[in-house]
């Protein structure tokens, strides 16, 4: 119990700490990793509540994919970070009140659900049950599956927007046109020239 407890506690602070970072770093590269250490304490927060599934999940898209797409683009492109922060001033006030209103969101979520995190805190799942992940599997695809459906269907209109948007026609960018790359001929092509001895083109 003292083990979990100190577990407990080394995780929380880690990710507040790795949260506060994400918004304070100057670097944005260094946010990005404060990011992706904040998602791996969340993770041990999960694991402690028994819910390895969301741990993995939690592990494999966000520190996998998302935030190693975060590094990735901003480490390749040239933003002028100087300049976006300019006119945090401006927008402090909102930023604020929309901070404040998500805390208190949080804390009365977790006032309410208080209890039952408290019921179900010591809950083991014996050997002839179910698992967290086929439970959660289960429900899933039994009573939300046409929940599950339509979010993949919207995930689907999002990704072919995306690809409509990048292929796009607009003028002054060459687009590559495979059809005629593979249609070229040899002549079309290659250009044989003969230099005479001692003599450049």
């Amino acid at each position: 119990m003292i083990l979990s407890a100190l577990a407990f506690y080394l995780f929380a602070i880690v990710a507040v700490f790795s949260g506060v970072m994400v918004i304070t770093a100057r670097n944005p590269v260094h946010s990005v990793l404060f990011l992706i250490l904040a998602f791996f304490n969340a993770a041990g927060l999960f694991v402690l509540l028994g819910a390895e599934f969301l741990a993995m999940i939690l592990v494999v898209v966000y520190v996998g994919a998302v935030a190693v797409l975060f590094l990735f683009v901003v480490m390749m492109l040239d933003i002028n970070f100087t300049a976006l922060r300019r006119g945090i001033k401006q927008h402090l006030a909102l930023g604020l009140a929309v901070g404040v209103v998500l805390l208190a969101e949080l804390i009365f979520s977790a006032h309410a659900l208080a209890p039952q995190v408290v019921a179900h805190a010591g809950a083991v799942t014996s050997p002839g049950e179910a698992t967290n992940t086929q439970a959660l599997g289960a429900i899933l695809y039994t009573h939300y599956i046409y929940a599950f459906e339509g979010s993949g269907l919207i995930l689907l209109v999002a990704m072919i927007g995306a690809i409509v948007l990048t292929h796009r026609q607009r003028s002054g960018v060459r687009r590559q046109t495979i059809a005629k790359q593979i249609a070229r001929t040899r002549a079309e092509t290659i250009e044989v020239v003969k230099v005479p001895t001692g003599h450049g083109i």
